[in-house]
């Protein structure tokens, strides 16, 4: 059964429009895989738990140490580690908050990030971390106040979402990263209409063919880490 897991981070949930894309997604997508699983996590309104000093206890602790607060203290890190090694596609949208990532997202980030689960240690100076988890098609659905902040723009290196994200993915082994982006939000003139347009379009062709391992065109499909 081919998997989707849907990850939205805006903190808006009647205007947010990375949600209005990821559901875009998700219907063309559920469309084309109809007996196809859609997994979901709502960051904006059900945020993860915040790295406290019980967390990191039971990260680097072994199994049988206090089992049961163990297993508590790692309750949500263990769920979504799971939904992202389920999934064959892995969807998020995510709107750029103060130049990077929403708190939420970040949170997540530092539920996710462990090591002996997500990455190990290699013992070389030089190449000192391997990434566990087998790397699949993420697509980041990514929406700004101003379209000058992404590549190409004058404003481009105000955007740490991009960069930030590409590390962290790459990090745990995710690395066919693709942002779709919707820009100039905060004026709402032809350029985002222009910027929703394209992203409609990317959507609408990638969303049917991205299935697990198979592309049905591989010329649809060119992830976006190196833009």
């Amino acid at each position: 059964m081919k998997t989707l897991l849907v990850v939205d981070a805006s903190a808006r949930v009647t205007r947010s429009v990375t949600r209005e894309f990821t559901q875009r997604f998700r219907n063309q997508w559920s469309s084309a895989n109809p007996d196809g699983r859609v997994l979901h996590r709502d960051l904006g309104l059900n945020p993860p738990p915040i790295i406290q000093e019980s967390w990191i206890t039971a990260a680097f602790s072994k199994n049988g140490d206090d089992e049961p607060n163990r297993i508590a203290a790692l309750a949500w890190s263990d769920g979504m580690i799971s939904d992202l090694e389920a999934a064959d596609i892995v969807l998020f949208g995510i709107p750029v908050y103060n130049f990077g990532m929403p708190a939420s997202v970040k949170a997540m980030f530092d539920q996710i990030i462990r090591v002996g689960r997500t990455f190990d240690f290699t013992g070389d100076e030089t190449d000192p971390y391997r990434p566990l988890l087998a790397s699949k098609p993420v697509i980041v659905i990514e929406s700004a106040g101003d379209g000058a902040m992404f590549p190409g723009g004058p404003l481009h290196y105000l955007n740490f979402l991009e960069p930030h994200l590409e590390t962290l993915f790459g990090f745990i082994g995710f690395r066919e990263l693709e942002f779709i982006r919707i820009g100039y939000e905060e004026h709402k003139d032809e350029r985002f209409e222009q910027s929703k347009a394209v992203a409609k379009d990317r959507i609408d062709v990638l969303a049917p063919a991205l299935l697990p391992n198979i592309i049905t065109n591989p010329a649809d499909y060119e992830p976006a880490m190196s833009v």
